[in-house]
């Protein structure tokens, strides 16, 4: 990465001629952060509606398989320029091309929503930062705004989606900065980013909807726990590569095996049936938000976080929609709720269950940074420093690969001995 070398220049009407930008960004900001609040209130709501009608009719999912027909059709028919989802945002970013079309909105939440109705299991925040970047990018005629503008209010977007979904806005800048690029952060959309997740949370919240609560007692710090969290945060990256790499793969193979794109959601449905029923897979369907919370509680299943990993893999891998964090936050949490229980830890299961919560996820994004705050918006501030160490180590043993393939490298997280690094 090239660094200019030459001295700050001082201008003394610096702070005048930056108006125009805060007064304008912001304006454009706060639309972005009502249209995203607005559609991830929705959406919210009606997956919690689908969630319990699923819960309440379980024989359902016996219809993945036709629901998984219905995803693929529609998608073949009219979602093949934006199929990739949160990739085609994350290369609209980086190379912008044309306006994200406005369709990507409703198809992302129908598919997500028939998804979790028929038990697949999946996620959410795919589906609220797709829409957020979609519905932003309808203000880039209006605003008449340029190619460098454009990528602005695409990061917007998505720091407003993701910080609606979860309730957790100054992650969701952050995570809207950090997700582009390996190693680097873009500070010039650091205040379109952080208006628009600020907004957009607080437009959910009024909507009515209630995000989860977590409650439980952080450890003082001691060198034992910074220990137990770094040999954590290993095993927790070495997962979250784990996942990442059999989601890429079951992708890669199924689109080689169906040529008619509609069948391949139709098919994985048909696994995830049979997983259910015959395996015992019906703890891990839809979001998981369940067990997600007995684990800071109580003893879960030591092969949970397996069973979740793999019936996610399987139905993200088979075309089926929602997106990959809450699944990490079950897989991480789980895993660490199991390792907390291992004789002599000097962290709880339920510290633990914490910092996988936040760590897996921070080694499949490669996004530490995003994942420490995260963690500090959910848990509290004294989750902070073994949140950090969990994510950063966690991030450097889950490779350079991650759950977003059109991901950069913007600098190696690892330098050879003796490389020059700027």
């Amino acid at each position: 990465m090239n660094v200019s070398s030459e001295p700050l220049k001082r201008n003394r009407f610096q702070s005048l001629t930056v108006l125009p930008f805060v007064l304008r960004w912001s304006f454009v900001a706060i639309l972005v952060g009502v249209l995203s609040g607005v559609a991830t209130a929705f959406f919210l709501h009606s997956l919690a509606w689908v969630t319990a009608f699923r819960d309440g009719h379980r024989l359902i999912i016996l219809l993945l398989p036709l629901a998984g027909l219905g995803i693929g059709w529609t998608y073949q028919q009219y979602g093949a320029a934006v199929e990739s989802g949160s990739d085609l945002i994350i290369d609209e970013v980086h190379d912008p091309r044309a306006v994200i079309p406005l369709r990507t909105t409703p198809l992302i939440l129908f598919a997500t929503l028939v998804t979790h109705l028929f038990g697949g299991s999946a996620g959410r925040e795919g589906t609220a930062v797709q829409m957020g970047a979609s519905l932003a990018d309808r203000l880039t005629k209006p605003f008449r705004l340029s190619n460098d503008g454009r990528k602005l209010l695409l990061m917007a977007g998505m720091s407003a989606g993701f910080g609606s979904v979860f309730g957790t806005p100054i992650a969701g800048t952050i995570f809207g900065l950090e997700v582009l690029s390996v190693g680097s952060l873009r500070f010039d959309a650091l205040l379109p980013c952080l208006v628009a997740a600020l907004v957009g949370d607080r437009v959910t919240q009024a909507l009515g909807f209630a995000h989860e609560a977590y409650s439980f007692v952080v450890p003082a710090l001691t060198t034992a726990g910074l220990l137990t969290a770094v040999v954590a945060g290993a095993l927790f990256g070495l997962t979250g590569r784990c996942f990442s790499t059999l989601t890429h793969v079951i992708t890669e193979r199924s689109k080689a095996a169906f040529k008619r794109p509609a069948l391949r959601p139709a098919f994985g449905g048909v696994v995830v049936v049979v997983l259910v029923f015959v395996f015992g897979f019906g703890r891990y369907v839809g979001l998981g938000t369940g067990i997600l919370k007995e684990s800071f509680v109580t003893r879960v299943f030591p092969w949970d976080f397996a069973g979740k990993l793999l019936l996610t893999a399987i139905t993200l891998g088979f075309g089926f929609k929602g997106g990959e964090v809450t699944p990490l936050f079950f897989i991480g949490a789980t895993l660490g709720n199991v390792l907390g229980a291992l004789p002599g830890s000097p962290l709880s299961s339920a510290t633990l269950a914490g910092i996988g919560f936040v760590a897996v996820f921070a080694g499949a994004a490669n996004t530490p940074l995003a994942c420490t705050v995260l963690a500090m918006e959910i848990f509290g501030a004294s989750m902070g420093p073994f949140a950090a160490v969990g994510c950063v180590v966690s991030y450097l043993f889950s490779g350079d690969a991650g759950i977003y393939h059109s991901q950069r490298i913007g600098v190696p997280k690892i330098q050879s001995p003796g490389e020059k690094v700027l």
